[in-house]
């Protein structure tokens, strides 16, 4: 993955959102932008819920021809029209969910700071890798996934992998030659203006 010079962007939703508004907000980053994919990243359980979001967030996306997965909601996959699926237990289901799919479908895989689950979950047949958090953060279990991880990996594996989690303009410099894609969230949804934020952050790549 060497010859690919910039880091893709893969935007993630935040856990809570209203849904009158931000699909106008999505919107604009991705017109300000170029995104790969954009992932439906809900803390609600609520299926129908999740489904309404994930309804309105298709439409944006996929008018601008970008791809939406769907963070754990696997059965909504196919039944709502989205690409595909971000696991977050590593590889324990990467197998059973990408025969569920089948071959077309993203399945990606969040495997914290662990190589070995990386590995097993590229071995699963994975689309990619994600790795995390890259900053200091109040979630997760405190391990950090750091430089070494995302190097060691650049050079030895195939699969694509995703930076994520509490990045910074520093985290982001320093990580541009040795990941394919930074998945950006809660470092923009913040800020009045996501796109400049997500410009800044962008900018930071070289």
């Amino acid at each position: 993955m060497a010859e690919i010079e910039r880091p893709q962007i893969y935007l993630i939703t935040p856990p809570e959102f209203e849904l009158s508004s931000f699909p106008d907000r999505l919107a604009r980053v991705l017109d300000a932008h170029e995104i790969a994919c954009l992932r439906l990243s809900m803390a609600s359980r609520d299926e129908d819920r999740v489904s309404r979001a994930a309804d309105a967030l298709r439409a944006v996306a996929h008018a601008r021809d970008i791809a939406i997965a769907i963070e754990e909601h696997v059965q909504l996959v196919e039944r709502l029209g989205l690409d595909g699926v971000h696991l977050t237990d590593g590889a324990r289901s990467v197998r059973k969910v990408r025969k569920e799919l089948g071959a077309d479908a993203i399945v990606g895989a969040f495997c914290g700071a662990s190589r070995h689950d990386g590995m097993n979950a590229g071995e699963a047949g994975v689309d990619y890798v994600s790795f995390g958090p890259v900053g200091a953060t109040a979630l997760g279990d405190g391990a950090v996934a750091e430089p070494a991880l995302f190097a060691w990996w650049s050079e030895m594996i195939e699969v694509p992998v995703v930076a994520e989690g509490a990045l910074s303009v520093e985290s982001v410099a320093q990580l541009a030659p040795v990941t394919d894609f930074f998945g950006i969230g809660d470092e923009i949804w913040g800020a009045d203006d996501p796109a400049a934020a997500l410009g800044a952050l962008i900018a930071a790549m070289g």
